[in-house]
């Protein structure tokens, strides 16, 4: 799992274009990437430069000024995404 989160790290900073695309855009693009190797359990987060802390950076967009996080979830993590909303219940 490791090894997945550190390569992915890797290929986004040798990118050749990096920080120039919206972050909701390369946000999707790694969570493509991430489920096509099986990772799942995880949140992507977009921050402000100056709010990250600790946390692993997977990504920079918006010319730099932002940076996508990642972290480990609960099983049944979001992967990145708002969670489903449940389908309306109806009265019998």
């Amino acid at each position: 799992m490791k090894n997945v989160v550190a390569a992915l790290m890797v290929a986004l900073i040798v990118a050749p274009a990096l920080g120039q695309k919206p972050c909701e855009e390369l946000k999707s693009e790694i969570v493509q990437k991430l489920e096509a190797k099986g990772v799942k359990n995880y949140q992507l987060v977009v921050v402000a430069n100056q709010d990250v802390k600790d946390q692993k950076v997977v990504g920079s967009c918006e010319l730099g000024t932002k940076k996508i996080v990642y972290s480990r979830t609960a099983e049944g993590g979001t992967a990145g995404r708002p969670a489903p909303t449940p389908p309306a219940q109806t009265k019998h």
